[in-house]
């Protein structure tokens, strides 16, 4: 590293946050160095559970087979009341975003492999064993001093990405405060390996006194968590061969093989918010905006969504596509949805460790009673309890048609398509990494203007005109079927819904014929086909002008 050096994208922190922005950065070929305090990868799994939202984002930058082949799919979880009787086997089968939706890693195999994504990236460089000591920011850029083999180094940036961790650097320095709490209570974690348990699930065992949870991870690892009681002796409980024979064995058949104990440390768990995600140039990112306890898995899988919203937003006003006020929207969108799934982890917890057993044994009543309805029990077993992110004050074009639309602002669904070759693909395969326009049923460029198009091409912008199902020209008697015409240079295509799922959704709403979606696959806007020119000029406006506040 030269004495000072410039890049666009200066990113703090190469955890799954920062090394997943740098990737996603690195896909829209925005010039972006990420350093990291730490020589190495951090050699034992913290994070262990990716959801279907995260493994899409991965699917955007390219890399998702390469990360499945050391993931476990669909590993479904089992809560048991303390007496230990099963009160729920949660194994989600749908796939509304394309990906299965509970899926367990070893973080890091995880974070070596998007570390070698980075690797081979034209415009993303990553250094390790580079701190942070501060920076100043003015209102053309961020001058960030950092440190390596003990010797100062600085560099100039556009815009710098805080995602360094939970004790943040650039979030002190930004004078960011946390708002939240703490809770009291504390908890072991014990990553084992050589384990030989035939239990392919994840497990919760629900108790007033030590709560446990047990999860599956490849290559014969496995995570478990215990309550820490107020009677432990804490120091005396991480030692190895104590929390073998005292904690691990009674989960093991008698008389069979323990696995080795890898580590043994205790946490305690924040629910915690930053104040703000945007100061001026600055901004934070994954556990250095937002904290929450590990009880449902979300902590990683936040900040991979934190990734996913910012990194096509820098990409667009460091390209001219918009103006600075879109990094705006960065905060108003995450911000909230953060905070809630903070909440909703912390009160998941508080279901794992009920008051007393009374209080346990009327809720495991109930639990079992509410899964003998039918909605009930869909909605607990498909886990869409799950708070999925809907953004409303942000990037997106307000529905103007006759109800209400909630897709707007969503994470829109992934079906299946056919392409022109005939090969049935997912939806994201066919839409390029910008906007995409799709035109269901409809040519969506067929209402636009010149200069209207000129402008959403310039945002690297793809239009998609999706067909009924074989509405596609039909083959010659006894050949194969014809591809679809209008088959475009990269920049238009034509897909056939295979499955039928845009004609259903036409069935419910065939008014809204036209689609907007955003670089990470949330709704913009939908209208129908008149509107378009309408909501394209709405949706300008929010993006702003180029090389402005505006």
């Amino acid at each position: 590293m030269s004495a000072q050096e410039s890049t666009d994208v200066l990113v703090v922190g190469a955890g799954p946050c920062g090394i997943t922005l740098a990737n996603l950065l690195s896909s829209w070929g925005v010039r972006a160095l990420v350093v990291d305090g730490d020589e190495d990868i951090y050699p034992y799994p913290r994070a262990v559970g990716i959801d279907d939202e995260s493994l899409r984002t991965y699917q955007l930058i390219g890399v998702v087979d390469r990360l499945l082949e050391d993931i476990v799919q669909n590993t479904p979880i089992r809560y048991y009341a303390s007496w230990g009787r099963l009160m729920a086997h949660v194994e989600p089968s749908v796939r509304p975003f394309g990906w299965p939706r509970r899926n367990n890693f070893l973080q890091p195999l995880f974070e070596a492999a998007l570390r070698e994504r980075v690797a081979a990236s034209d415009s993303v460089t990553l250094r390790t064993g580079v701190r942070l000591t501060g920076y100043e920011q003015d209102a053309d850029g961020v001058t960030a001093q950092l440190e390596q083999d003990g010797g100062p180094v600085q560099v100039r940036a556009r815009y710098l990405i805080g995602a360094d961790g939970g004790r943040s650097v650039v979030r002190r320095i930004a004078g960011i405060e946390m708002q939240g709490s703490t809770a009291p209570q504390k908890w072991l974690v014990v990553d084992v390996d050589e384990d030989e348990l035939d239990a392919p699930y994840s497990a919760v065992y629900c108790d007033p006194e030590r709560p446990v949870l047990m999860v599956p991870l490849p290559y014969g690892h496995r995570r478990f968590e215990f309550k820490i009681t107020d009677t432990d002796d804490e120091a005396a409980l991480t030692e190895p061969d104590r929390v073998l024979k005292e904690l691990i064995a009674p989960r093991y058949p008698e008389g069979g093989r323990l696995p080795r104990v890898l580590r043994s440390t205790v946490y305690m768990h924040h629910s915690r918010t930053a104040e703000r995600f945007r100061d001026g140039r600055v901004f934070l990112a994954g556990d250095a905006a937002h904290m929450q306890p590990p009880f449902f898995g979300q902590g990683m899988n936040s900040g991979i969504r934190d990734a996913t919203n910012l990194a096509w937003k820098l990409a667009l006003v460091l390209r001219g596509g918009a103006g600075d006020r879109l990094l705006d929207t960065y905060d108003s969108e995450r911000r909230e949805h953060a905070r809630t799934m903070v909440n909703f982890a912390t009160r998941i917890g508080q279901m794992y460790s009920p008051r007393n057993h009374l209080t346990e044994r009327v809720r495991e009543v109930a639990f079992r009673g509410i899964q003998r309805v039918p909605g009930a029990r869909d909605y607990i077993l498909q886990m869409k309890y799950k708070p999925l992110p809907r953004y409303v004050d942000g990037a997106v074009v307000p529905y103007r048609g006759p109800g209400e639309d909630t897709s707007v602002g969503r994470m829109f669904l992934q079906p299946d398509v056919e392409n022109a070759a005939g090969e049935r693909v997912r939806l994201d395969d066919t839409l390029g990494t910008s906007f995409a326009v799709l035109g269901l049923h409809v040519d969506p460029t067929s209402v636009l203007d010149e200069q209207t198009v000129a402008w959403w091409r310039a945002l690297g912008t793809r239009f998609v005109q999706v067909v009924a199902p074989r509405g596609a020209p039909g083959p010659d008697p006894g050949g194969r079927r014809k591809r679809p015409s209008g088959q475009g240079s990269g920049e238009d295509t034509v897909v056939e819904d295979v499955d039928g799922a845009f004609r259903d959704r036409l069935l419910r709403r065939p008014g809204d014929q036209v689609i907007v979606l955003r670089p990470d696959r949330y709704v913009a806007a939908v209208c129908s086909l008149e509107e378009l020119p309408e909501t394209t000029a709405r949706l300008r406006a929010i993006l702003g002008e180029p090389g402005s506040g505006q």
